[in-house]
C-alpha cells in the first residue's frame, strides 16, 4: 500500500475549459478534507506565479485553490494573442470563471483570499455570491474605484514628478486624453514596436510607485518583454474601465457583504493603494477587521505573516 502524499507537498494541476475558448490553469493543494479557500492573484495579469501564496495556508487544514486568471500565465490564450477578445476579461467573466471553479471542485461555501487586484476581484466576487462565502482575507486593498486610476496613474506624480513626466510623455497622449487611456491605445497598437515600447514604459512606472518601503526593489518579472507586454495591457484594460465595477467600485454594493466577516492588511507606505482605501472600505463594513503594518507598502513579510495569521483564525 502506497504511502499517501504529504499535505504539504500535495500539489495537483489541471485545466478547465471554460467559454469563449479559454483553458483556466489551476492547482489545488492542501488536504481534500480541509476546508475550503480560494487565492485570487493580483495584476490583473500577475498569474499565480511559483505558487508563493500557498505558504499563507496551513497545509494540514486547507484545501486551497488558486489559478492563473484569464488571459495570463498557465492559461491560454494570453491576452497578447492575436486577435483576443479584451471583453472576454471584464470582471464579471473573471467571477464567472470563480464559480466554475468553485462547480468544478464541489465546494459549497468557501473563504476568498487574494491581494492587491486579488482584494478587488474577491470583494466583487463575493458581492455577486455572498452565500458562497464563508469569509474573506485580503491584503494591498484595492477597490476598483475610478479615483484609485486616478491617483495611481495622474496624482501620484505629485509624489514623483521627474518619474510621472517621462510616464506621461512616453503615453503619447493626446491634449485633455488620460495618461491610462492613451496607454490602452498604445498597448493595442498594430504596431509591435508601439506596443513594446508602452509596455516597457508601463513597467517602469508600475516599480515606482509600488512602494514609499526602502527594502522594495524592482520586479524581475519585467525583464520579460513577453509577459511585460501581456501585463500592462490586462491592468490598462481594467484601469481604463475602472474595473468594470462603476465610478466608486465596490464600494456601492457593500450591503451585499455585510454579513460577512473579513480581514483587511495594508501597508502604512504604501504609495500606489494609500491607506485611505482599505480605511473607507473598513469604515463602511462593520464585520470588517483592518490590520494596518506600518513598515511596509504594497506586500512583505510582514503582511504575509499577518495573512497567514488572519487565514487561520478562519479555522475556528
Amino acid at each position: 500500500m502506497l504511502d499517501p502524499i504529504p499535505a504539504a507537498s500535495r500539489l495537483i494541476t489541471g485545466t478547465l475549459f471554460v467559454p469563449g475558448g479559454h483553458e483556466l490553469h489551476w492547482e489545488e493543494s492542501g488536504v481534500p478534507t480541509g476546508m475550503p479557500a480560494i487565492w485570487l492573484h493580483g495584476g490583473p495579469g500577475s498569474g499565480l506565479g511559483a505558487g508563493g501564496y500557498r505558504s499563507r495556508f496551513d497545509p494540514e487544514r486547507w484545501r486551497v485553490i488558486g489559478y492563473d486568471q484569464r488571459g495570463c500565465g498557465r492559461s491560454t490564450p494570453l491576452a497578447t494573442s492575436r486577435g483576443y477578445d479584451m471583453s472576454a476579461v471584464e470582471t464579471d467573466r473573471h467571477i464567472e470563471d470563480i464559480e466554475s471553479l468553485r462547480e468544478l471542485f464541489g465546494v459549497e461555501k468557501w473563504l476568498v483570499t487574494g491581494s492587491s487586484w486579488g482584494s478587488t476581484l474577491a470583494l466583487a466576487y463575493a458581492e455577486q455570491h455572498p452565500d458562497r462565502v464563508t469569509g474573506i482575507v485580503i491584503a494591498a486593498v484595492t477597490t476598483g474605484a475610478r479615483s484609485e486610476v486616478e491617483w495611481i496613474t495622474e496624482s501620484v506624480g505629485r509624489i514623483f514628478p521627474q518619474e510621472w513626466e517621462a510616464f506621461a510623455a512616453a503615453s503619447g497622449r493626446r491634449e485633455n486624453q488620460r495618461v491610462v487611456d492613451a496607454y490602452l491605445e498604445r498597448l493595442t497598437d498594430v504596431d509591435p514596436a508601439v506596443r513594446a515600447a508602452a509596455a516597457r514604459a508601463w513597467c517602469t512606472w508600475e516599480d515606482v510607485h509600488v512602494s514609499l518601503d526602502p527594502a522594495a526593489t524592482p520586479s524581475a518579472r519585467y525583464d520579460n518583454p513577453e509577459f511585460r507586454e501581456n501585463f500592462a495591457k490586462l491592468v490598462a484594460h481594467s484601469w481604463a474601465n475602472s474595473a468594470f465595477l462603476g465610478d466608486h467600485g465596490v464600494l456601492d454594493r457593500l450591503d451585499r457583504i455585510a454579513a460577512i466577516r473579513a480581514v483587511l492588511i495594508h501597508g502604512r507606505l504604501d504609495v500606489s493603494s494609500p491607506l485611505v482605501t482599505a480605511w473607507e472600505l473598513h469604515r463602511r463594513w462593520p464585520l470588517s477587521e483592518l490590520k494596518v503594518v506600518e513598515s511596509e507598502g504594497h506586500g512583505g513579510p510582514t503582511m504575509t505573516e499577518l495573512t497567514r495569521e488572519a487565514i487561520g483564525s478562519f479555522l475556528r
